[in-house]
């Protein structure tokens, strides 16, 4: 059997998932790219499906641990051999396109913002904030695909990001002048709920991206 046609397991999914995510941050591929990928992804079932989605994002590399078999066709591109200790794929499904959805513009000037409850959320999320105190729950919106970019332009704000307990960031794509930028919660591929690619930059401000306090306190005492 050709190695390409090799099964591929939940970890290898994983890892292509993360190497997208970062095509994403580096521009090389948009949002609604990123998911039609995605969903090759979650549904490959060899490594040549896999090879599909990698082979035109150059400098893409995948991580020394990921070297054991090579996968013919994709430069210094390496899958180990299928593991039971990889991560659930979710269906398809999860990952429906971006389509037309205007972005979600939120304006702030000197002000208090807050978005909680069964808020309507689209794919794409700009924050456009100047010296204000902004809150964006998200553990019970409403929303349209599982990954959600936020462009972020502020100045002296204090900006606050509240997920899902299963949810997943990226903020490696925000510039921070003379600011915070933190995250509390995992990174890596979007196999939860919930993934939010945050952009732009920071000045003067915090953002900071966490879960609920009852899923902080719940992993406190738990251990985890």
């Amino acid at each position: 059997m050709e190695p390409k046609d090799l099964r591929v397991s939940d970890a290898e999914r994983e890892h292509v998932g993360e190497l997208l995510q970062r095509a994403v941050g580096q521009g090389m591929l948009s949002l609604g790219e990123f998911t039609e990928r995605m969903d090759t992804v979650l549904a490959a079932k060899t490594r040549g499906d896999l090879n599909q989605v990698l082979v035109d994002l150059p400098g893409i590399q995948i991580r020394p641990e990921f070297q054991e078999q090579n996968l013919p066709g994709m430069s210094q591109a390496h899958y180990p051999a299928p593991s039971a200790a990889g991560f659930p794929a979710p269906s398809a499904a999860a990952f429906p396109a971006t389509g037309q959805s205007a972005p979600l513009v939120i304006k702030g000037r000197v002000s208090g913002i807050e978005r909680k409850g069964r808020w309507h959320v689209p794919p794409a999320v700009v924050l456009d904030t100047v010296a204000s105190s902004v809150t964006l729950d998200f553990t019970e919106a409403v929303m349209q695909t599982q990954v959600v970019r936020i462009d972020v332009s502020d100045y002296l704000s204090s900006i606050n990001i509240v997920l899902p307990a299963e949810a997943t960031a990226d903020v490696n794509g925000v510039e921070n002048v003379a600011s915070s930028v933190s995250s509390k919660v995992r990174g890596g591929a979007p196999y939860g709920p919930l993934h939010v690619v945050v952009t732009g930059k920071v000045r003067g401000g915090s953002f900071n991206v966490t879960h609920p306090l009852s899923t902080r306190l719940r992993k406190f005492f738990n251990g985890s």
